[in-house]
């Protein structure tokens, strides 16, 4: 059976979109078909608990094989961010300002995910004032169905 690849980026005809698009693997695919109903899950090992990503078949810790999906709560804090510039993609130019940030979570401290900051869900990738990104600001994930149909976690400022 031949595994379907998503294209890593939406450049159909009408998507309006030309962002990148995340390319799921055999390993990675619950984390996306968890996303699209609003879960933020993480592959942890069936054999000793330990939480790990980006998912892989083996457990880094016990060599166990054996895996499965825990739900988190979808809090964490920015580890890191950066404002790109010059944008390399038409469609980032189109959206100057925005931000890619690292968020840690809260449950996890060495799990980091990559997103954007964003007022809302649904809102451009250039929705938070550059000046409000802070190292360690407490955020929450939302998730937003891209044009081409992957569902993607992006993050909120929470308030302290």
């Amino acid at each position: 059976m031949t595994p379907s690849v998503a294209p890593a980026t939406d450049n159909r005809s009408g998507s309006g979109s030309g962002l990148l698009l995340p390319v799921p693997d055999d390993d990675g695919a619950p984390f996306w078909e968890y996303a699209a109903q609003g879960e933020l899950r993480i592959q942890a090992c069936a054999g000793c608990d330990a939480l790990r990503f980006p998912p892989r078949p083996c457990c880094p810790h016990c060599r166990s094989f054996a895996a499965r999906w825990q739900r988190m709560s979808g809090r964490g804090r920015i580890w890191s961010y950066v404002l790109p510039h010059p944008p390399l993609l038409p469609a980032y130019a189109e959206q100057p300002g925005y931000n890619a940030i690292i968020v840690e979570l809260a449950e996890a401290p060495g799990i980091r995910l990559v997103g954007n900051l964003v007022t809302a869900a649904d809102a451009p990738l250039n929705s938070v004032d550059p000046a409000r990104l802070r190292i360690g600001a407490p955020v929450k994930a939302v998730f937003h169905t891209m044009p081409g149909g992957v569902t993607v976690p992006r993050w909120l400022l929470e308030r302290p």
